[in-house]
């Protein structure tokens, strides 16, 4: 469900915390926390680490983070703009962040951040910048949440030493890409709420972008396969056509009788008025209006509670 940033979070700290799992903390010492975006000449993010006890004095030998990332920090070309921050000391490749359209698309659709309507400029810009910290900084590889101290390949089922049996039998679930708190400048927080109040997202469990990811995955699944049965349907009809048109012409061979002809339409119209009902159905979850409501008593039962008739559709 699409609701507005100001009926989902309530405050930057919210937004911070909630949006991307646990990957963020919201730091009020903002001498002990970091930025998704400056513009100094040296990335102020890699003194914080060092002040932080994170980093050795002699900088960032790898980027621990690792999906589109770099396997060690450098510098990028000239035409590296959209991060531009960045281009001295980089762990993404050009292309990965060439464009914010190229960092909005390349996780899948199900990541599109704008899943609920085209969002203002100055909300979609904190993405971008959120989106540019991840795939760049090499600070933010200090949080990958299963370091290299504890991270095991045998559970890791995106990695070449993957063991499902070693998975199964330790519970054990692993990845490299994933972060764990990095604490993030209230200032910062505070500004992406402000700048995105306005604009929507998704409501999913608080407005978690994996969860948002989730579901939106299983609705362009459902989209997909209902696409097949229309092009199926359409086929069929194509083919019905065709042999009508062969038992008007008087041929005895290939006509069809009346039930058969009655057999294929009318399933073919069931299943076109289907997927037309479902497409709106979708579209209006999308918009944050769904169709069905929980359905309320208006009048006041003993102890002033509310019945509720029936579930939500989600």
């Amino acid at each position: 469900e699409c609701k507005g940033f100001d009926q989902i979070y309530d405050n930057g700290k919210d937004l911070c915390e909630t949006m991307f799992g646990q990957a963020f903390k919201y730091e009020t010492n903002e001498a002990a926390a970091y930025t998704m975006w400056f513009f100094d000449a040296n990335n102020p993010n890699t003194a914080t680490a060092q002040t932080l006890g994170k980093l050795p004095a002699g900088g960032h030998s790898s980027c621990e983070l690792q999906y589109f990332h770099k396997e060690a920090p450098g510098p990028e070309s000239d035409d590296f703009t959209e991060c531009h921050p960045w281009k001295n000391n980089a762990c993404c490749k050009g292309g990965t962040v060439e464009t914010f359209t190229k960092m909005k698309e390349s996780y899948g659709a199900e990541y599109h951040w704008d899943r609920c309507g085209p969002m203002s400029q100055e909300c979609e810009r904190f993405f971008v910048q959120e989106s540019c910290l991840y795939e760049c900084d090499p600070n933010a590889g200090l949080y990958r949440k299963y370091n290299s101290s504890v991270y095991d390949p045998r559970c890791d089922k995106y990695a070449t030493g993957y063991d499902e049996a070693y998975s199964k039998a330790n519970s054990c679930k692993m990845n490299t890409w994933e972060m764990l708190r990095m604490p993030i400048k209230a200032s910062y927080c505070n500004a992406w709420y402000t700048a995105c109040r306005k604009d929507r997202f998704c409501a999913s469990a608080g407005g978690d972008f994996f969860s948002c990811a989730a579901e939106f995955k299983v609705v362009d699944l459902a989209a997909e396969e209902l696409k097949k049965q229309l092009n199926s349907t359409l086929t069929d009809m194509a083919k019905l056509q065709t042999q009508v048109a062969q038992s008007n012409d008087g041929g005895s061979d290939g006509g069809l009788s009346v039930g058969a002809i009655i057999g294929i339409v009318v399933p073919s119209l069931v299943a076109i008025a289907g997927f037309a009902c479902s497409c709106y159905l979708i579209r209006r979850e999308k918009q944050g209006k769904p169709l069905f409501e929980t359905l309320r008593d208006d009048r006041e039962p003993s102890g002033g509670a509310t019945m509720s008739y029936g579930n939500t559709q989600a």
